[in-house]
């Protein structure tokens, strides 16, 4: 009984500190006179969700992927085109791209669940560059091509999300956010999960024990791809525009540098580096021409110096020093 109280006295501390910051940020923004804040906020919440996405991929069941922007765009221009050509109602698009982005994440995993390592990223980015083509070369214009499409606003009982308040579209999302962080969690918690963690360690060990790798495999694409479409077509219906040029390479590339930099397999891992990559992004603007090369070598210096990410190297100190303390006081 002791055991389980002290868990969830661990586990409100640890998920109600970080809510309660969120649910007041805009408060202090405002305080601080500070409304470029809520855009910068914004913008984190839709790589929060698409980098874990990517981390139930490649953190949890161990497949590199660097063309996950073709399922955010997929996510995005499904909704848009779906809510624009079929007249369906936001709401329901927004539902029904992501589940699309996640058949197409399961049918190019079928192929690639052979392909390991670079082959496997290769085949990714090889797909991101299929989609990116598509919509930016698309039969009849019908994406807008390279000049953009506008999108219609959320809408639902007549509440429409205006672009023109940050605050809701800031609460709309981080609704979305907690929501997604707590499916993930049961996910990786899951039988499902246990699987995915087996795989990513030794596959076949995995295979051995009567686990049906590409069964898994295909699953972890799907989910993954699911998350990141759903990312898409928020950013679409609450941003109200989007062109192809969001959607190409280096949108994947800044995905994998979000979680890499927050860290692989955990809840806060792409939390984490969705904040600092942001940040880093509004502080580096001006010098936009040597932008990459910096991104490149903080990349690099975390690779070396902190493997496991940002969030990894923090819990990894709070477990020392608690150590450290307990070791202190059974001296004493």
């Amino acid at each position: 009984m002791q055991t389980l109280n002290k868990s969830l006295k661990t586990s409100l501390l640890g998920n109600g500190i970080p809510l309660s910051i969120a649910l007041i940020a805009p408060f202090i923004f405002r305080a601080i006179d500070f409304p470029f804040g809520m855009n910068v906020s914004i913008f984190i919440m839709f790589f929060i969700i698409s980098a874990s996405g990517l981390d139930i991929l490649f953190g949890y069941s161990g497949q590199m992927s660097m063309g996950h922007a073709g399922f955010y765009a997929i996510g995005a221009y499904g909704s848009a085109l779906l809510a624009s050509h079929l007249n369906i109602p936001v709401p329901l698009t927004m539902l029904i791209a992501p589940i699309l982005a996640a058949a197409v994440g399961a049918l190019l995993a079928f192929p690639a669940s052979k392909l390991k390592f670079h082959f496997l990223a290769l085949a990714t980015i090889a797909f991101n560059m299929i989609i990116f083509q598509l919509i930016f070369q698309s039969p009849g214009g019908i994406t807008g091509d390279a000049i953009g499409l506008r999108v219609q606003p959320f809408e639902i009982f007549g509440w429409r999300l205006s672009t023109m308040n940050f605050q809701h579209i800031y609460y709309f999302l981080l609704g979305f956010v907690v929501l997604l962080l707590i499916a993930k969690t049961n996910l990786v918690n899951s039988r499902v999960g246990r699987a995915f963690i087996a795989i990513r360690e030794n596959a076949h060990a995995a295979d051995g024990m009567g686990i049906n790798v590409r069964k898994y495999k295909v699953i972890a694409f799907a989910v993954s791809a699911f998350y990141v479409g759903l990312a898409g077509a928020l950013f679409a219906h609450t941003i109200g525009w989007i062109s192809a040029e969001g959607f190409a390479q280096p949108q994947s590339v800044m995905f994998v540098t979000v979680l890499l930099f927050g860290g692989t397999a955990s809840k806060w891992g792409p939390v984490v580096g969705a904040i600092a990559v942001q940040t880093l992004d509004e502080l580096l603007r001006p010098l936009a021409n040597l932008q990459m090369l910096i991104y490149g070598a903080l990349l690099l210096l975390v690779i070396v110096a902190m493997p496991g990410g940002i969030w990894g190297t923090i819990r990894d100190f709070v477990m020392w020093t608690v150590r450290k303390v307990k070791g202190g006081k059974q001296n004493a």
